[in-house]
């Protein structure tokens, strides 16, 4: 049995691995909005594709810098950024799906995307 402070301390946990995840998750959504790429965004950041992806993915914490940089190219601000009237949802199943999911090696990464596109893509009884 958890005590207290334990349940405190998976909370808090959980809660640290969130944080980076709702930025990430807010920084994809603008990026997509916008008709950009990783590849594009990055290099009006000067930062690596590869290091905006493990942003956006919720592995890498988002320095202030890169965040206004990113909220220029944007142009918007910080309080129009975190301001959302329907904010994701991001429940522990989806975080530990995520942790799951970042553990695969590439070629496994993109079987399980294929497949989740499938499945969309049957559910919309659309052709594959």
């Amino acid at each position: 049995m958890r005590s207290v402070e334990g349940n405190a301390a998976v909370s808090s946990t959980r809660s640290k691995f969130r944080q980076p995840l709702l930025v990430g998750h807010r920084i994809r959504i603008l990026r997509k909005d916008r008709n950009l790429t990783q590849a594009e965004l990055a290099a009006s950041v000067g930062i690596q594709q590869s290091d905006l992806c493990r942003m956006e993915n919720g592995d890498y914490k988002v320095s202030l810098e890169t965040l206004f940089k990113i909220l220029s190219i944007f142009q918007i601000n910080i309080a129009e950024f975190f301001h959302e009237e329907n904010p994701p949802s991001i429940s522990d199943k989806d975080v530990d799906f995520l942790r799951e999911y970042q553990k695969l090696d590439q070629e496994a990464q993109r079987e399980v995307w294929d497949f989740m596109r499938f499945k969309r893509m049957d559910e919309r009884g659309e052709a594959p």
